[in-house]
C-alpha cells in the first residue's frame, strides 16, 4: 500500500469519526480535528537549551501560540487525545540532555557508562484528585520510556500560576524529598513547562540532599521571561 493512499484512508477515517464524535482541535478550535495539521506543526520539537539560576534545562517548545493551547488543554482540560503529539518534542528534549552528557545515549540501556534513571516532578495531592493522571509521566510511557519514581511531595505546595519569581521559588523551597538514598544515582530531571525554573531547581536540591547526581534537565516548554532574572547596577 502507498503511502499516498495510506493518508488518503486515514484523513478518511478521521472525517468518519469526527461524524460520530465531534471535536474541536485542542491548539486553535478548528472543527473536526482534535489536532489540525497547523497545530501539529508548532509541535515540531525545536530544541534549544535556557538557563535558569545555575541550571541548564533543555527545552523542545516555547510555551505560547498554539504550542500553549495544546499543553494548557492536556495538562488542564482533559485532551488526552494530544498525547501523542507532545511526547515526541518532550522525548527530544531528553536526547540533547542525554547528548550533552559525556559518553552517554539512551537512558537504562544495557552497555552505558552508568545507567541514568528519567525522574519527574510528582504532582500534589489536588492535581492528582482533578486530572486522574501525571502529564509528564504520561508523554514519558507515549515516547517508549519510563520514569523512576524517585521523588516524593513533603508539603503541599500552592499552584504556581500567578505567583512571582520570589514567590515561585518560596512555594517550592524544601517541597520535594527523595523516596531512598540515591548514593551515586545519576538523573535527568524532566518537567512539562519551565517558568521561573523553581520546580527543577527544588528537585535538583532534592536529589542532591539524598547523595544522586543530576546530570541533565529536560523540558517539553519553556516560558520566555520577559524581563531579566535580575538588574545589573
Amino acid at each position: 500500500m502507498s503511502r499516498q493512499l495510506r493518508d488518503r484512508l486515514a484523513a478518511a477515517g478521521r472525517d468518519a469519526w469526527a461524524t460520530l464524535l465531534p471535536t474541536e482541535c485542542s491548539g486553535c478550535g478548528a472543527v473536526d480535528r482534535a489536532l489540525c495539521a497547523s497545530c501539529r506543526l508548532a509541535l515540531a520539537p525545536a530544541v534549544h537549551a535556557v538557563t535558569r539560576d545555575d541550571a541548564l534545562i533543555w527545552a523542545a517548545l516555547t510555551y505560547a501560540g498554539s504550542a500553549r493551547h495544546v499543553i494548557a488543554a492536556y495538562k488542564d482540560g482533559g485532551r488526552t487525545d494530544a498525547a501523542a503529539a507532545l511526547a515526541a518534542p518532550l522525548r527530544a528534549a531528553i536526547v540533547a540532555a542525554l547528548v550533552a552528557v559525556p559518553n552517554l545515549t539512551e537512558p537504562n540501556q544495557p552497555g552505558s557508562p552508568r545507567d541514568i534513571h528519567l525522574v519527574t516532578i510528582p504532582s500534589s495531592r489536588l492535581a492528582w484528585r482533578v486530572r486522574g493522571y501525571h502529564p509528564v509521566d504520561a508523554l514519558l510511557r507515549r515516547a517508549g520510556l519510563h520514569s523512576s519514581p524517585v521523588l516524593v511531595q513533603r508539603t503541599e505546595a500552592l499552584d504556581q500560576v500567578g505567583l512571582g519569581r520570589a514567590a515561585r521559588a518560596s512555594n517550592k523551597n524544601n517541597s520535594l524529598v527523595a523516596r531512598h538514598p540515591l548514593d551515586g544515582v545519576s538523573v535527568i530531571l524532566v518537567d512539562d513547562i519551565v517558568t521561573t525554573g523553581a520546580t527543577l531547581l527544588e528537585a535538583r536540591r532534592a536529589v542532591f540532599a539524598a547523595g544522586g547526581i543530576v546530570v541533565g534537565l529536560a523540558a517539553l516548554a519553556e516560558t520566555r521571561r520577559l524581563l531579566p532574572a535580575h538588574n545589573p547596577p
